[in-house]
């Protein structure tokens, strides 16, 4: 399946692949692509680069201080001109969850009850998951206020980025399973004692004493408050994560495919196609990034290592042998790589785009060299070699 930015479709286009492919690098390049064709675009990222940070004009979401503006998601205006704007944003999960809880508590007493609870302010900001399930519904958000014609979605770093796919349909799981509603049973009462226990009389007080000892009361008890608390909010989780599940499941959201070059990277390159394919969601071009150059002759690797051998010096002892070793290590790394490509070409259906990006000597630093790189990116999207 091919993709053009400049078309109107698809409105949501979805970066995955392991960690340290360069996704963040080539969403937001695309973002310049799609802005320039007239279509105004959001790029949602997690942890890019200082540079790239820089690049974007965003900045860090804790940064961002108090007041109606912090309230908010945080989307800048790229300082791009072209017929469509381009915005970015960072997501920040805690903020999202915040947001999520004003939003749909059912009272402003139940919203500062779950808000003050300790066992909440631990989850919100250290859980495993909760980033990649934020993510899912600053994505619902975002795709139902309906203000940007595409949306294209830097998923998380490393393997976790399926963890993010999967999201909507672990939480309903979760709110499906037997161990919430037994957790949203009343196990403490109002002085604070353990409820089961409370009739056991002395030997009862022993059972809390062990309790407090091994797991703590304390942790206990604000967990169940806070699932008590939050008990009105699930049939919206649910129907948000159904709402989700549908969203990238849908004709027009294609997933992009950014991955290493070399053979060692195709087992994770092949296993995130399975994963997506197995879902049902469509998969678009996979891009191998930083592919390293080929040489036909001896010279041509010669040329391209010269501004190598002006940063090492002009040592006259080591020179020719530091220059002669950079010339076999760029042959040797190009080889490699055309045999990754070929390797994994081979092992996926003859009607998959594969489009491979060259490695360039520097990351972009400015609006320019990202725009580049994305003419770069289009070109081998839309014209993908037969």
């Amino acid at each position: 399946m091919k993709l053009d930015l400049a078309a109107d479709t698809p409105p949501l286009l979805v970066c995955v692949g392991s960690g340290g492919v360069g996704k963040t690098t080539l969403a937001s390049a695309m973002g310049l692509i799609s802005a320039q064709a007239g279509h105004d675009t959001l790029v949602m990222t997690f942890d890019p680069s200082l540079r790239l940070k820089d690049t974007l004009g965003v900045g860090d979401p804790a940064d961002t201080g108090s007041g109606a503006a912090a309230e908010q998601e945080q989307e800048v205006r790229v300082a791009f001109d072209a017929p469509g704007t381009l915005h970015a944003s960072l997501l920040d999960a805690r903020r999202t969850f915040d947001r999520l809880v004003a939003r749909h508590a059912p009272d402003d007493a139940a919203r500062e009850r779950i808000l003050r609870n300790p066992y909440y302010d631990h989850l919100a900001g250290h859980l495993g998951g909760i980033l990649e399930y934020m993510a899912v519904e600053r994505l619902y958000e975002v795709a139902q206020e309906g203000r940007y014609q595409r949306i294209i979605l830097d998923t998380p770093p490393a393997r976790q980025a399926i963890d993010f796919l999967e999201a909507p349909q672990r939480i309903v799981s979760f709110l499906d399973s037997g161990a919430l509603k037994i957790a949203l049973r009343r196990w403490f009462d109002e002085d604070g004692r353990l409820m089961p226990s409370r009739s056991l009389g002395f030997l009862g007080r022993g059972v809390e004493r062990f309790l407090d000892k091994i797991v703590g009361l304390k942790l206990l008890r604000d967990m169940s408050e806070f699932f008590q608390a939050f008990e009105p909010l699930f049939a919206g989780f649910r129907q948000r994560a159904a709402e989700v599940e549908k969203l990238l499941a849908a004709s027009s959201t294609q997933f992009l495919l950014v991955a290493g070059p070399g053979e060692s990277r195709n087992p994770d390159t092949l296993f995130f196609a399975r994963k997506l394919q197995e879902a049902g969601w469509n998969l678009g071009p996979i891009v191998v990034n930083r592919v390293h150059p080929t040489f036909s002759h001896a010279e041509d690797a010669r040329s391209v290592s010269a501004a190598a051998e002006d940063s090492v010096g002009k040592d006259p002892v080591g020179d020719d042998e530091t220059a002669r070793q950079g010339r076999e290590l760029f042959a040797w790394l190009g080889q490699r790589h055309r045999q990754g490509l070929s390797a994994l070409r081979a092992l996926l259906p003859a009607d998959q785009i594969v489009a491979e990006m060259p490695l360039e000597p520097d990351e972009p630093t400015d609006l320019e060299s990202l725009l580049a790189m994305g003419e770069s990116l289009h070109r081998r999207l839309t014209h993908p070699p037969r």
